[in-house]
C-alpha cells in the first residue's frame, strides 16, 4: 500500500471509530474533522470519496437499529444464492475470490508441514493481521479491539504445528485485491483450514452478497442442519478469514448483531461500510 493510501486508510479508520464510539449520537462535521486534524471541507471530500457517502449519511448506517433494517430489507436466502451459482470454487460475489479447503486429514495434523507467512496491514477497520500459505490467504483478523498481541496469538494458535514466517511483501498483492487497492493481484485466493462442518458454514457465508445479510438459522437450514443454530454460531465465530469470508453478514433473527470475534464495533463498521457503498452505487 502506498504511503498516501495507507494514510487515508488510517484517517478513515479513526473516523469510523469516532463515529461508532458516539453510540448513535450525531457528531458534527466540524468536530469530527477537528479531532482528526483536518479542515471540515477536506475531511468531507476525502470521506465521501473513500466511503461513497457523506459523514452525516454514514452515521445513519452506524445507528444501532440499522442491522434490523438490513435484516428486513436485504435478507439473503442462501438457497437462491446457491442456485444462482454463487457458491463453490470459482469467482464469488463482489470480490474476485477463489477458494479451496484443506482435507480433514490435513486439518487433523494441526498445520504440521505448513509454512504460513504473516504480516500487518492497514485496513478500513483498523490494523489487519493477514496470514497465508502458498495456496492462498488462510487468516485475516483485526486488532482494533483486542490488540496486536492477542490477535496474533488467536490466529497462530489455530494451527499450532505450522511454521510461521513474517513476510508481508509476499501477501501484499492478495491483500491489495482483498481491500480493492489498485495494482493488487487480480484475485484473492483463499485456503480454508478448518473442520468439515466449519468449512460448510464458511462456504455458506461466501454466498452472501455485499450489502446484504442473513441469519444463523438460515445458514443452519441451507447446510442441512436446521437445529444446529448454536453450532453454526460457533463455526461463524471461528471463521479465520474475516471480511473475505463475510461472517459479519450473519445476524440473529431479531436483527441483533450478537457477538463478533474481532469486536462488535468492527462488525458494525463493516456492515455500515458495505451498505453505504451499495446504496451509493
Amino acid at each position: 500500500m502506498d504511503d498516501e493510501r495507507g494514510y487515508h486508510y488510517g484517517v478513515m479508520a479513526r473516523a469510523i471509530a469516532e463515529l461508532d464510539q458516539a453510540g448513535g449520537e450525531r457528531v458534527a462535521l466540524e468536530d469530527l474533522a477537528g479531532r482528526l486534524g483536518m479542515s471540515a471541507a477536506h475531511f468531507q471530500r476525502l470521506f465521501t470519496q473513500w466511503v461513497g457517502v457523506s459523514p452525516k449519511r454514514y452515521q445513519q448506517y452506524l445507528a444501532l437499529g440499522h442491522a434490523r433494517s438490513l435484516l428486513a430489507e436485504r435478507f439473503t436466502v442462501l438457497e437462491a444464492a446457491h442456485e444462482a451459482g454463487l457458491s463453490g470454487p470459482g469467482r464469488l460475489h463482489d470480490l474476485f475470490l477463489r477458494w479451496e479447503a484443506m482435507t480433514p486429514g490435513e486439518y487433523a495434523k494441526g498445520g504440521a508441514g505448513l509454512v504460513i507467512s504473516w504480516g500487518w496491514f492497514d485496513s478500513p477497520f483498523g490494523p489487519a493481521l493477514v496470514m497465508g500459505t502458498e495456496k492462498g490467504l488462510c487468516g485475516l483478523g483485526f486488532a482494533a479491539e483486542m490488540g496486536a498481541a492477542a490477535a496474533f496469538a488467536d490466529l497462530s494458535g489455530r494451527w499450532p504445528k505450522a511454521t510461521f514466517v513474517e513476510d508481508a511483501a509476499r501477501l501484499k498483492p492478495w491483500v491489495d485485491a482483498a481491500f480493492g487497492i489498485a495494482g493488487g493481484a487480480d484475485e484473492a485466493p483463499l485456503y480454508l483450514i478448518g473442520a468439515p462442518f466449519q468449512i460448510k458454514v464458511w462456504e455458506a457465508l461466501l454466498t452472501i452478497p455485499s450489502g446484504h445479510v442473513t441469519s444463523y438459522s438460515e445458514i443452519a437450514r441451507v447446510i442441512g442442519q436446521p437445529t444446529a443454530n448454536r453450532a453454526v454460531g460457533a463455526a461463524v465465530g471461528r471463521n479465520p478469514i474475516s471480511w473475505l469470508i463475510p461472517c459479519h453478514r450473519a445476524l440473529a433473527k431479531s436483527g441483533a448483531l450478537t457477538g463478533y470475534h474481532w469486536g462488535l464495533p468492527v462488525k458494525r463498521a463493516m456492515l455500515a461500510w458495505e451498505a453505504a457503498r451499495e446504496d451509493a452505487a
